[in-house]
């Protein structure tokens, strides 16, 4: 399956901003997150087409993804 994946802030650091990515079917968010090399205690806010999931959330082709690093504002 293929999906797009979006990254932010800092998960862009030696990364990508955006990319689509070739996954094996019945791929989870925490595969994704392996994949990436982000550990999943990091990834505070995932989206999945437009709405927030856990890491358990089973991946389907096409889907877009948008991971977010905890954020802070002041």
């Amino acid at each position: 399956m293929v999906v797009e994946v979006k990254l932010f802030a800092t998960f862009r650091e030696g990364r990508f901003n955006e990319r689509e990515l070739e996954l094996p079917e019945e791929s989870s968010l925490s595969d994704l997150l392996k994949y990436l090399k982000i550990p999943e205690k990091d990834a505070k806010i995932i989206i999945v087409n437009g709405l927030a999931t856990s890491v358990e959330h089973k991946l389907s082709n096409h889907d877009v993804i948008a991971i977010f690093p905890p954020i802070a504002g002041g």
